[in-house]
């Protein structure tokens, strides 16, 4: 591991602490995220066009957002989703997901949300919140790193490079700390707030990949009728799509793959075995 991100833990208070302060004053954060690992950052353009450049993409790709549990609702516009799709059961649905581990929504985005947060899809503004559910210790430090920052939500990424950087199909998100800190070794501010134990954090989350979380879409352009309305999967991840749909189907909803989503994603594959 580069001697310059020394290790700290996400079970550790005064680690925590540290990471927190690192990251309002513009620091990346590579931090434990339910069972494998994300990159963190302030919300602001700047520090969002930074993340991307140290990933190797496009300085200006639109980022995610996550913040503590209770925090999820507040950030997306309820009066812009169908009127045939109840508010109620999308909410229901979210304490499901987000209560059993990492997950991601996409709806309509709150106005206060910057347009760099914001992607439009087919007329609507849209935003994404990245989550890792309600049991990771990695709350914590979301709640304390977006007080510390004055903000209430802050930017985030997978930890992997951009597949234009290394020129492979796909490059799967990290869930070893000391392989994640080689890769970002160029950020010398990098921050890594790693799992204590990788191996038990990847058992809590058994029915879990250890990779990029799957992302739902609760939004519905004007135009599209579907009775009833159907959540979307825009990326098939972490959880299994069938466990969606296990889900959703108690609540009265729909769920399929988008059209253009392919093989689930991978998990990153190391020298050494996964154990």
């Amino acid at each position: 591991m580069d001697t310059r991100t020394p290790t700290r833990y996400i079970d550790r208070p005064d680690d925590v602490a540290f990471a927190a302060r690192a990251l309002a004053d513009g620091a990346v954060v590579a931090v434990a995220f339910a069972n494998f690992y994300a990159l963190v950052a302030r919300p602001e353009a700047e520090c969002v066009r930074r993340l991307n450049r140290a990933k190797g993409r496009s300085a200006d790709q639109v980022g995610s957002i996550t913040v503590a549990a209770y925090r999820i609702p507040s950030m997306f516009d309820w009066s812009r989703i169908s009127p045939r799709l109840p508010e109620r059961r999308v909410r229901a649905l979210m304490e499901i997901l987000y209560g059993a581990g990492p997950f991601g929504f996409r709806g309509p985005a709150a106005d206060r949300l910057p347009d760099h947060l914001t992607q439009h899809d087919r007329g609507v503004r849209t935003t994404q919140v990245i989550a890792p559910g309600v049991l990771c210790p990695s709350n914590a430090f979301i709640e304390r790193a977006a007080s510390e920052a004055g903000v209430d939500h802050l930017a985030i990424t997978s930890a992997n490079r951009s597949r234009h950087l290394t020129g492979v199909d796909e490059e799967p998100a990290h869930w070893k700390a000391d392989r994640l800190a080689a890769d970002f070794a160029h950020l010398p501010d990098l921050v890594l707030l790693a799992h204590r134990d990788e191996a038990a954090a990847r058992a809590v989350y058994a029915v879990y990949l250890p990779t990029s979380v799957t992302l739902l879409s609760f939004h519905q352009p004007e135009g599209e009728r579907e009775e009833p309305p159907v959540l979307i999967v825009d990326r098939h991840g972490s959880l299994h799509v069938d466990a969606v749909r296990r889900a959703a189907a108690p609540l009265g909803l729909q769920v399929r793959l988008a059209a253009d989503v392919g093989q689930r994603l991978r998990v990153r594959a190391y020298d050494d075995a996964l154990v």
